[in-house]
This record gives C-alpha cells, sequence and structure tokens, in this order.
C-alpha cells in the first residue's frame, strides 16, 4: 500500500520515504518522463543504472495507444512495459490542453480529436480514473484543468479593475515533442497553442499580449473552481473502485494499492492557489501536487508561488511540483517545501546536443569541442563521463548517430538523480543551503564558452 514519512528537515526542505506497491522511493525525488511507456532514447536497464526510482507515464497517449484495455489485460502497465518498479501517471490535462483548437472543455470533461486519427474522444475525471486504475500505476493524477500564464491576473487587481500583465516565457516551459503532437509531458507551449486556436481564442491571445484583463482573470478563477469539482468526482470514482469490488472488477483495476493525488490550480494568483488548496484539501487525497506552472510565467513568479502554495498543503503529505524544471529550480522548490518533480528537459535537451553538468550547459555541437578530450563533467561518475570524450560525443550528434542521444540523456538523468541525492544528503546533515549556495555559485543557466 501506498504511505509517505518525512525522515529528516531542514528549513522548509524535507527527506522522506514514498512507500509504493512497486518499491520504495526518496524524495526529494526527479521522475524521468517515459510518456508512452518508455524514457525517451534510453532502455529501462540503463535508467536503473543511472538511479531512477520512478518514471512517469501520460494517461492521453497510452489511452489513444496501445490503449488502457490491452494494457490492462497484459496485467497493468508495470508488466507491460517490464519496468517493476513505482510510476506515476499524468492524466492527461496538460496533453489536452495542448491540443487547442481541436479540444472544448465542458462541466462533464474535455472532449477533444485525437491527433493521430481525427477520432473523437472524452475524457472526464471518471473516465480518466478508470483509465489509470486500467494503467495500475502507483500514483494516479486528478484530471485537472489549466490555463495560460496570461490568465492569471490576481483577485485584488481583479477588484480594482486592472489586472498583471503577461509574463514572459520562461526557460522551464515544455515544448510539444513533434509538430502537430500534443505536449507529452512536455506541453505544447501557451504561445503555440495560440497560434492553432480558434479566431475566439485567438482573440483571447491577443488580450494576454496586451496585458492579463478582468476576463482573462476569470477564466483562471473558473477553471481552478472547474479542477476542484473534477477532483471530487474523481475521488469519488477511486473510492468506488475501492469499495465495490464488483465495479473494479468491470473496469480492470490491476493494482489496488493505487495513490491518487489532487492538483492545485490558480495559474500565478496567490488568492486562487489559496483557495484551491482549501478545496482540494477538502476532499483528502494520498499526495499533492502544484499544477499549472512552467507554462510561461517568469520563473521568479513560478517560485513566489510555490512558496504560497507549498506550505499550505498538508505537512505529512507528498507535495508534487508538475513540469518543472531546470536543476537550479529543483533546488530552489525543494527550499520551498516540495518532494517530488518531473520534467522532460533533461532528455529532451540530451537529444538537442545539450549536457547539463554541475557548471551549467554544454552545447555539445559547438566546435570548439570538436578536438576536446576531457569527459562532459570531469566530476560526473556516469557512464558516459566514464568511457566517453566531448569530441567524441560531438563526432556522434554531428554524423546523426541515435546513440549520440543515448549516450548524453543516460549523462543528463544521472545529473538531475545525483543532484537529487546530494539534496537529500544534505538535508540529512542540516547543510542544504550550504549545498544551495555552493550550487548557485557554480552552476549557470548559459551555455559555456571556454571551460
Amino acid at each position: 500500500m501506498f504511505s509517505f514519512s518525512i525522515t529528516a528537515t531542514d528549513g522548509a526542505a524535507r527527506c522522506g520515504v514514498l512507500s509504493t506497491p512497486h518499491g520504495r522511493v526518496d524524495t526529494p525525488c526527479f521522475m524521468p518522463v517515459g510518456t508512452r511507456g518508455a524514457v525517451k532514447a534510453i532502455t529501462h536497464r540503463d535508467l536503473e543504472d543511472v538511479g531512477a526510482q520512478i518514471i512517469l507515464g501520460n494517461t492521453y497517449h497510452l489511452h489513444l495507444r496501445p490503449g488502457d484495455e490491452l494494457i490492462a489485460r497484459a496485467g497493468g502497465l508495470h508488466v507491460f512495459i517490464g519496468w517493476p518498479h513505482p510510476i506515476l501517471t499524468d492524466s492527461g490535462g496538460y496533453q489536452v490542453f495542448s491540443l487547442a483548437a481541436m479540444r472544448r472543455v465542458t462541466e462533464e470533461g474535455v472532449q477533444f480529436r485525437s491527433h493521430l486519427d481525427g477520432a473523437l474522444h472524452m475524457l472526464t475525471p471518471e473516465s480518466a480514473t478508470d483509465i489509470q486504475a486500467r494503467l495500475g500505476s502507483d500514483i494516479a493524477m486528478v484530471l485537472d484543468e489549466l490555463v495560460g500564464a496570461g490568465a492569471s491576473a490576481s483577485a485584488s487587481a481583479r477588484a480594482r479593475g486592472g489586472g498583471a500583465r503577461a509574463g514572459a516565457r520562461g526557460e522551464g516551459e515544455r515544448e510539444s515533442a513533434r509538430a502537430g503532437a500534443p505536449g507529452e509531458g512536455e506541453g505544447a507551449g501557451a504561445r503555440d497553442a495560440g497560434e492553432r486556436e480558434s479566431a475566439r481564442a485567438g482573440a483571447r491571445e491577443r488580450d494576454l499580449r496586451e496585458g492579463a484583463t478582468a476576463g482573462s482573470a476569470g477564466e483562471a478563477e473558473r477553471a481552478m473552481e472547474r479542477t476542484a469539482r473534477w477532483a471530487s468526482r474523481a475521488r469519488a470514482r477511486l473510492l468506488e473502485l475501492r469499495e465495490d469490488r464488483s465495479v473494479a472488477q468491470a473496469v480492470a483495476r490491476t493494482n489496488p494499492g493505487q495513490a491518487q493525488f489532487g492538483i492545485v490550480q490558480g495559474g500565478t494568483d496567490p488568492a486562487l492557489r489559496t483557495m484551491s488548496v482549501q478545496r482540494t484539501v477538502e476532499i483528502g487525497f494520498e499526495g499533492y501536487a502544484i499544477g499549472g506552472l512552467s507554462v510561461g510565467e517568469p520563473v521568479d513568479v513560478m517560485y513566489d508561488i510555490v512558496a504560497h502554495t507549498a506550505p499550505q498543503l498538508p505537512a505529512q503529505q507528498p507535495r508534487y511540483l508538475m513540469g518543472t524544471g531546470m536543476p537550479d529550480d529543483l533546488v530552489e522548490c525543494v527550499a520551498r517545501g516540495v518532494d517530488m518533480f518531473d520534467c522532460v528537459l533533461p532528455t529532451r535537451n540530451a537529444r538537442n546536443g545539450q549536457l547539463l553538468t554541475r557548471h551549467g550547459v554544454i552545447s555539445i555541437k559547438n566546435a570548439q569541442y570538436a578536438e576536446d578530450l576531457r569527459p562532459p563533467d570531469p566530476e560526473c561518475g556516469c557512464s558516459t563521463c566514464r568511457r566517453f570524450a566531448r569530441a567524441y560525443l560531438r563526432h556522434l550528434y554531428v554524423a546523426g548517430e541515435m546513440s549520440a542521444a543515448t549516450l548524453m540523456t543516460a549523462h543528463n538523468l544521472y545529473f538531475y538523480l545525483d543532484l537529487m541525492g546530494k539534496i537529500r544528503k544534505a538535508i540529512v546533515f542540516g547543510s542544504f543551503e550550504k549545498l544551495r549556495s555552493e550550487f548557485h555559485r557554480t552552476f549557470s543557466r548559459r551555455p559555456q564558452q571556454f571551460r
């Protein structure tokens, strides 16, 4: 069964253990994104080697292909993909958000057309719960509705008839894996979504570019309220599956110990975030996620919202920040009380030729690395850094060899997971603030030029 215990604290930073039907997860943790049942460019064996304890799958994509009923007949997602460790499944809300013109949101749920064949589908809080029950993940997320960063003017500004200017796209924004497909834990991004929307949605995007209006603030509030109502329906459905064996059998539930997390929405409005926390906690879940961030707001705004929201969540339950982000984001949000993270950034950036190191980003395609025989990071313990030089990795990337993505993905994930391990150790020994300051002294988001 599912449980969570806190083993150490250092300020707001927390060290703990998630216990699930498929094993334990040490927190703070980072979850590699395996949207379709596979983390891109890397095998499960290599994931284990770099220290992954839990991965993330996506309800939307697995429902469309190969299908949750097929996966249930195979014995659940763990059996189907050959991953015996914990899995968290996203509900698909972010992917539906990124579909833009191909979806319609109502109180019942979200009607959308598949990006694969254009077929019409309906995702409701109940059906998203059932799909995840068939997948058998250890942690299932409720269906939520989110809006872009611009639709988040504060309640106080709304009362004055004003609004906050829409934020510039943040560096942590998740992007679509390929043109025309909904985000795979990555998101199509508010700007790309706006380009595909209908005339009505296009007008809304123009409002956001000019400055968030009272209407856009109302949109954020409506989405938050709907998310809370959907959360209540999702919880009721999961409790029905737990308590009625006949219903569970009809759905083909594959993991009786599955936990369910609620999601806090509200954009960048602190008042809406507080309201969402209260509504979601009243329902009662095994854990809570902070959603709707890293969708275009400035990084400092994201940090402020996390700092505002996380302390209001139950102290003895896990806190999950969805879809964030850069290594420094992980450090800063651990400092604000977050326990769990996921993001496509380390794997996506690896496929695009970027290595993340303790000093920052190496863009391996740059000519300066053509004859550089040093490892990507001389102090890194990953297999890529132990065996291969920057010059060789650049050669593989420029030549279009598939192994370039594999080797660089292994390094980036090792870097993230090793960082989380160092954070956990620092929290236990009461030295987290020292680690935090040292990390910021050495790490830079700007690509390295001469190192």
